[in-house]
Formats: C-alpha cells, sequence, structure tokens
C-alpha cells in the first residue's frame, strides 16, 4: 500500500517542475512564445487543481482502489500525448489533461493510506509518503535536465508510460478497495468548488504577466470569490455536502491546512527560484543545477521517515514549528547570496532538514484531526490547500523578483527572502495545532470511532 500510494505521488510531484528543466529547448523545438512556455506549466497546474475535491469525493464514493487507478490511467495517457506533441496548442492541452489525472491520483492516494493505516503507525507512513513527494518535486530540475540533455524533452513524459501501466496493475492486484461514507455526489457542490478555484488559480498565474489590477486578474479573483461564497452557502444548506463546513470548526484542522499552504507556497518558489539562480548566476548547465540542489534534496530522503516516526511519538506541533522555523533561517540565509556554491552547501541543509520535518507533520495533522472515515475528503482539501500554495508563491514571489530588477538585479535575493517570510508564516500557524500525547491516544480514537 504504502509503496503503490508513493509511487503516483511521485509520478505526480515529479511532473509539476520536471518540464521547467525543457522549456528552453522546447521553445527551440516547438517554435514557443515565452507566454506559451508558462501555460506548459500553468494548464498542468490548473486542472490539478481545480478537480481536488472533486476526485476526492468521487473517490469516496466509487471506490478508492477503482478511482485510483483510473486516475494513474489518464495520467500515463496524458504522458503519451505530451511526448508526441507537435505543437505548443497540442502540448497545452495534454499537459491538461494530466492534471486531471494528477487531480485524481494525488487526493486518492493520500486517502487509501490514511484508511489503511492505523493511528499509531499513520505518522510514519505519512512521513515515508511526504519524503518521497518532496524529494520527486526538488527533484524535477535534476530529472529533467539530466533526461533533456541525455535523451530529448519527449523523455520526461515517455518514462511515465511503463510506470504507470506496471502501478495499474498491481494496484488492481494488491490493494484492497475502500470506500467513504455512504452519500449522494454534491455536484453542485462540485461545480461551484471547480469554478472557484479555476478563478482563484488563474488570477494568481496570470497576475505577474497581465498585471494584478488588470480586468482579467480582477475578475478572475471577483469570480473565484463569488463561487466560494456560493459553495460555502450551499454547503450550509445542503444535507449531502461535499465539505461540511463543521470540518473547519476543528482548530487543528484548519491550522494544518494553513500551515501546509504556506509550506508548499514556499517549497515550490523554492525550487523554481533555485533552479535558475544556480544557472543564471552561477553557470550551470541544467543537470549541473539539479545536482547542485543534492545537500536540499537529500535531507528530505534521510530526514522525512525520521519525522514521520517523531509525529508518533511527540505529536504534529513541535515538527511543523520546528521544521518552518528552520527553513525560515535557512532561507533567509540563501537569500543573502554567497562567494560561489559551496557558500550555499549549509544553508540549503538546514532548508531542507526544515521541510523534512514540517512536510509530513502537516499532513497528518490534517489527516488525524477527523473522523476515520472522513480520511478521504480531508486528503481532497489538504492537496488542494497544497496546489493554491504552490501556485500562488509562485506568482506573488515571480512579481518580487520582476519588481527587484529580475536576473539582472536583486531580484533572486528578494525572491529567496519572501520564501522565508512564507515560511515563518506557516511556522506561525503551526502554533495553532493542537498539542497531543501518544500515550491514551489510540484509546480514545477507538472509542470515538466506536460511538459514531
Amino acid at each position: 500500500m504504502l509503496g503503490l500510494t508513493s509511487l503516483g505521488s511521485v509520478m505526480v510531484a515529479l511532473d509539476v517542475l520536471v518540464v521547467a528543466a525543457a522549456l528552453t529547448t522546447i521553445r527551440g523545438d516547438l517554435g514557443a512564445s515565452a507566454e506559451q512556455l508558462e501555460w506548459t506549466v500553468n494548464a498542468y497546474g490548473l486542472s490539478f487543481a481545480m478537480l481536488l475535491m472533486t476526485a476526492a469525493a468521487l473517490g469516496d464514493r466509487l471506490g478508492r482502489r477503482r478511482t485510483y487507478a483510473v486516475g494513474l490511467a489518464l495520467f500515463t495517457a496524458a504522458s503519451v500525448a505530451c511526448a508526441l506533441a507537435t505543437s505548443l496548442p497540442f502540448l497545452i492541452a495534454a499537459r491538461a489533461a494530466q492534471g486531471v489525472g494528477a487531480a485524481i491520483v494525488m487526493p486518492l492516494a493520500m486517502g487509501l493510506l490514511g484508511a489503511a493505516f492505523p493511528p499509531e503507525r499513520r505518522g510514519q507512513a505519512i512521513g515515508v509518503f511526504s519524503g518521497v513527494t518532496g524529494l520527486a518535486v526538488l527533484g524535477g530540475p535534476l530529472i529533467g535536465g539530466a533526461v533533456t540533455e541525455g535523451l530529448s524533452w519527449q523523455w520526461i513524459f515517455w518514462i511515465n508510460v511503463p510506470i504507470g501501466v506496471i502501478a495499474i496493475a498491481l494496484v488492481l492486484t494488491k490493494i484492497p478497495e475502500s470506500t467513504g461514507p455512504a452519500r449522494r455526489l454534491d455536484l453542485a457542490g462540485a461545480v461551484l468548488i471547480s469554478l472557484a478555484v479555476l478563478g482563484l488559480v488563474w488570477g494568481i498565474v496570470r497576475g505577474a504577466t497581465a498585471g494584478w489590477t488588470s480586468g482579467e486578474v480582477l475578475g478572475a479573483f471577483a469570480i473565484g470569490v463569488v463561487m466560494l461564497v456560493a459553495f460555502g452557502l450551499w454547503e450550509r444548506r445542503t444535507d449531502h455536502a461535499m465539505v461540511p463546513l463543521t470540518f473547519f470548526r476543528n482548530r487543528t484542522f484548519t491550522a494544518a491546512n494553513s500551515a501546509g499552504f504556506f509550506l508548499s507556497a514556499a517549497l515550490f518558489s523554492a525550487v523554481f527560484f533555485l533552479s535558475q539562480y544556480m544557472q543564471a548566476v552561477l553557470g550551470s548547465a541544467p543537470f549541473e543545477a539539479g545536482l547542485q540542489l543534492l545537500p536540499w534534496t537529500a535531507t528530505l530522503f534521510v530526514v522525512g521517515p525520521i519525522a514521520g516516526r517523531l509525529v508518533d511519538r511527540v505529536g504534529e506541533r513541535p515538527l511543523v514549528v520546528i521544521g518552518m522555523a528552520l527553513q525560515t533561517a535557512g532561507m533567509f540565509w540563501v537569500s543573502r547570496g554567497a562567494d560561489g556554491y559551496s557558500g550555499l552547501v549549509l544553508p540549503l541543509v538546514v532548508t531542507g532538514c526544515g521541510i523534512s520535518l514540517a512536510m509530513p507533520a502537516a499532513q497528518s495533522a490534517a489527516m488525524a484531526a477527523l473522523p476515520r472515515e472522513a480520511v478521504g475528503i480531508a486528503s481532497g482539501i489538504y492537496s488542494m490547500n497544497r496546489q493554491l500554495g504552490g501556485a500562488a508563491g509562485v506568482a506573488v514571489l515571480g512579481s518580487v523578483f520582476t519588481a527587484a530588477g529580475g536576473y539582472t538585479g536583486d531580484g533572486f535575493a528578494r525572491a529567496l527572502a519572501g520564501c522565508g517570510v512564507l515560511s515563518l508564516l506557516g511556522a506561525v500557524s503551526g502554533l495553532a495545532v493542537a498539542a497531543r500525547r501518544r500515550t491514551g491516544e489510540h484509546v480514545t480514537t477507538k472509542v470515538v470511532e466506536g460511538v459514531r
């Protein structure tokens, strides 16, 4: 269960930024403009973010294993379409289809994991899951650069195909089926939340290019807010709500989602700007730039599983706060610059240790805050917040980067300092996560589930 859910998560997370290292080559092959290249990344993120909640609800109703396999199949087929693309419009459409598959895979992977592991082992399992997922996000530029230089940009998509086919076969034969509470599908709620996320993410990703005060961006934000309010009003009225709003009265659930939002905003932005910094300032090739991030990425592989075990012993709040505080210090340290790459190694290690502690703890807190039967929708909410955070961080700090002079000014320093500010906000959010102790917790959980 842990291996197969992590495998799907790695495929999805890797493709968030793996294409970034190949953008220059794609531009030369397909004759793309800068704005078209931007949409090869944004199309994936848009469809990914807007359908997460709907996918989680469908999985609860139709069966998490079955829906997870469908998501893997769609993601694999869309990867083939990306590899065969001969024009930018076709590639953008295929990337949007990939995002739909990703929106199904990610929350269902977390839902299957949360349903399969008992509370006393869930933290450790989520630690491994979060570690390999974070490693895939950070490793995107490295793998993308290596594949693009060694083969061609099409192979960054072809590699998904054999992995996806094998994963589907194993999922259908090795994973037991699980479902959420039996209830009607909230179609109106699904449409409203999808339109709300579409409006908000569209405004975020277009803000730096079209202008934050442009009619397009303000209109998108207005539509997103109106749809979000309508979604909230509808969920109050319906007797089969997709997202019971009472979930957000749970302080730990709300705080964990807030911390996850800022964590992802800082993480995605740091990957985006650091990979460019290595190339633009230090003169590294794409693959070399990925290797230079190893002091950061390797800590996730080592510290992530350890953090998962610590969650089961000391609770989530200390790890979220300490982890985000370490990331804050590391990002501000990196933003000061250094005389050569050697001066960046230690702050990258500090930053990596911070994210490795905080990522599984925030995710575990969000999943554990609600009853076990709600794990599917809880994973959908957390995944959506994480995706929104990543899009918002890159867009907002992209504007900071441009305003500070971009590549020729203080753009990198200001943007990376912004990653430190986002990390600090995540640490503050983590303070609101309720403290818990391991002793007696599992007895209490069993009693609550028995009463329900």
